[in-house]
C-alpha cells in the first residue's frame, strides 16, 4: 500500500472545486482546504476526511480514497437545507466532470458515493456531506 498520492489528490479536487463557476456562484471563494480559525459565515465547502485503502496488484502500486467533501451553512443561513444541497450538487458535478491530473499518480477513476444531509451539531445550520472515492495508479512495482 502506498500514501504516496494523497496529497495530490486532495490538491487536484480542490483545484477542481475552486474552478467550478457553478460552485463560485453559490458560495463564493468559501472553498476551504484548512478551515480557517473564525467559523465562515454562509454556506461553504470544506474538504474532510478521508480513509485510504491499497488498491495495488501484480502489475503495480496503487491505492484506493474514499474521501469526504462537506457543505455546510453556519446557523445566519439556518432557514432549511436549500442553499446546501445547492452547493453540493455543484460540488458534485464539478467532481464527476473534472479531468484531474495528478502531480503523484494516475487517477483512473472517481465516483460518488453516498451523501448525508443533516442539521449541524448545533442544530443551527445545516451540512451535506459527500463521500466520494477514487482509485490511484502508482505505477509499475520493481
Amino acid at each position: 500500500m502506498s500514501y504516496a498520492a494523497t496529497a495530490a489528490l486532495q490538491a487536484a479536487v480542490y483545484q477542481a472545486l475552486r474552478g467550478s463557476d457553478a460552485l463560485e456562484a453559490l458560495v463564493g471563494d468559501a472553498i476551504y482546504d484548512a478551515m480557517p480559525v473564525a467559523a465562515p459565515t454562509g454556506t461553504y465547502v470544506s474538504l474532510g476526511p478521508e480513509d485510504v485503502r491499497d488498491a495495488g496488484d501484480m502489475t503495480g502500486a496503487g491505492s484506493q480514497h474514499d474521501f469526504v467533501v462537506s457543505v455546510l451553512s453556519g446557523s445566519d443561513d439556518a432557514n432549511g437545507f436549500g442553499a446546501v444541497k445547492a452547493a453540493a450538487v455543484a460540488v458534485s458535478e464539478a467532481l464527476e466532470t473534472a479531468e484531474l491530473s495528478l502531480e503523484s499518480g494516475h487517477l483512473v477513476g472517481m465516483w460518488f458515493q453516498r451523501a448525508r444531509a443533516r442539521r449541524a451539531e448545533n442544530g443551527a445550520g445545516r451540512r451535506v456531506d459527500l463521500t466520494f472515492r477514487a482509485r490511484i495508479d502508482l505505477g509499475a512495482r520493481s
